[in-house]
């Protein structure tokens, strides 16, 4: 039942293509003598045994490095990867533009070949390609991991410790206690009402009544009804006199004018032509 089960989700899986290369050679690659690595130099590689164009598949976790015919589309041979990097696919130790790639056919049978891009570009996007699909089947393999085991992640604990103290400095709220023990009062106007205090450095102007009243000390007398109106209640508070000194500024027009009056009576024997 289990494997029948297996096989029906492999069945679900699609097929999805990571990238395409249109052109691409292959070359026979020597038994390699050592472990140092394969050299591209040893390939002979003015004579391709193979061109056409590549393409990189996944289907699940498994990366498959197929290699087919330009125009018709014919499978020539296929790589699977299963993991990267590895022995399936294996970079050259004198170019960046070469790997070494593991063939498998349907039988069990394997070989070595040699593959080269023309551009580098090319390359630099082959070996992209198959880093990223196998850093997204790690992230699924550890979700998967934390979906069956939701315990053994680490837990965020936000709670204070044993003697753990945490202090708040609140400057602004000490700063408007201060203020409003230390504000002045305003003055208060015969009606209740608050009076701006004056600028400093400035002249005091008289108080301004609220409401358009008048001052206490102008207001007019009441009068009883069926009293008649008489001199004591139209007696309003006269200006006061003017200062000595003000006079004293015009004295010298007065002299000025009494003077010429005198000239006119001396002169008044002379008879005018």
């Amino acid at each position: 039942m289990a494997a029948t089960e297996a096989a029906a989700a492999a069945e679900e899986e699609y097929e999805a293509v990571l990238c395409v290369k249109p052109a691409v050679h292959v070359y026979r690659v020597p038994p390699r003598a050592s472990n140092r690595g394969y050299r591209a130099a040893e390939w002979q590689l003015d004579q391709p045994a193979w061109s056409g164009r590549l393409r990189i598949t996944a289907k699940g976790k498994i990366a498959y490095i197929k290699l087919e015919d330009k125009t018709s589309g014919e499978l020539f041979a296929q790589a699977p990867v299963e993991q990267f990097p590895g022995i399936a696919v294996e970079s050259v130790t004198d170019s960046s533009r070469y790997f070494v790639i593991r063939i498998e056919d349907g039988n069990g049978r394997r070989a070595f070949i040699g593959v080269g891009f023309v551009d580098r570009g090319d390359a630099f996007d082959f070996n992209v390609a198959l880093q990223d699909h196998f850093k997204w089947v790690r992230q699924q393999s550890e979700l998967a991991k934390q979906a069956e085991n939701p315990e053994q992640g680490p837990k965020l604990d936000l709670g204070f410790k044993e003697g753990q103290t945490i202090t708040l400095n609140i400057a602004n709220m000490k700063k408007k206690e201060g203020a409003t023990g230390s504000a002045r009062p305003r003055p208060v106007s015969l009606g209740g009402l608050s009076l701006l205090l004056p600028p400093p450095g400035g002249r005091s102007s008289a108080p301004v009544c609220p409401g358009g009243e008048r001052p206490s000390s102008l207001s007019a007398p009441t009068q009883l009804p069926g009293t008649p109106i008489t001199d004591s209640l139209l007696s309003w508070p006269q200006p006061a006199a003017a200062p000595a000194a003000a006079a004293e500024l015009w004295g010298d027009f007065a002299k000025a004018s009494g003077s010429s009056s005198n000239q006119t009576q001396a002169n008044a024997g002379w008879v005018q032509f």
